[in-house]
């Protein structure tokens, strides 16, 4: 090996080493659980593939979440506390829930016709989002690698938001487009025009756990539906 090849591989040792070591520390103290219950199983979330916000860690207030408030909007206020899974699902956490309604009269609710991309119907979603709030997603890398995140959701006034990688920023600022339509009659619905942000980021992640923490930033009032991750090919 020459000695410039050994010199960048030093060079590269020492910029990987602090950040696994980092990682490797924030998961050792991390106290959070991958969600689940007695209809959702499948946990942690699996990359590559969609990673749902509703599924954020169990832990709670401080430790797998921050929400502004102790309250869920959604759950139990917006949607009626009746006993089924959907409008009471995470009832009794802070960090505020819904689900996208789908053939609901007079007015349609999610399937309306100012979508820019239809979403799945009885989608849970992150909603009420405030800037300074936050949550952690365990996921379950397949393969180590470079993986670019599509993002569905809503945003009536525009925003940022960031994701960090085991406890560690790693996108920094990302600019979240609002969905907000002059054209639309109804008012509320503003909060209802789904959209697709196609590679909103790309990230390394390593094989094995991992730990997202989505930052909500600026902005707020943003719906939060799923990051679909896929891998970058090697060249």
């Amino acid at each position: 090996m020459s000695r410039r090849m050994f010199s960048l591989c030093l060079i590269a040792v020492s910029i990987l080493l602090p950040i696994t070591v980092f990682s490797q520390s924030f998961l050792s103290q991390y106290k959070g659980l991958p969600y689940h219950d007695s209809r959702y199983q499948s946990s942690p979330q699996k990359i590559p593939g969609r990673v749902l916000c509703a599924y954020y860690d169990l832990g709670g207030e401080g430790v797998s979440y921050h929400d502004t408030d102790p309250q869920n909007h959604g759950s139990g206020e917006l949607n009626p506390a009746d006993g089924t899974y959907l409008n009471e699902f995470r009832i009794h956490e802070g960090v505020d829930t819904s689900y996208t309604k789908f053939h609901r009269k007079p007015d349609p609710i999610d399937d309306n016709p100012f979508d820019k991309v239809v979403p799945p119907a009885d989608l849970l979603y992150v909603g009420w989002t405030e800037p300074g709030e936050w949550f952690n997603i365990t996921v379950d890398v397949t393969y180590a690698g470079t993986y670019v995140a599509d993002f569905l959701y809503t945003s009536n006034r525009g925003g940022t938001i960031s994701v960090d990688v085991n406890g560690k920023d790693a996108t920094g600022p990302l600019q979240i487009t609002s969905t907000y339509d002059p054209a639309e009659p109804v008012a509320w619905r503003q909060w209802h025009h789904w959209s697709l942000a196609p590679k909103l980021f790309q990230v390394a992640l390593s094989k094995g756990k991992n730990v997202l923490t989505v930052h909500i930033l600026t902005g707020g009032n943003m719906n939060l539906a799923y990051f679909d991750f896929k891998q970058i090919p090697n060249r």
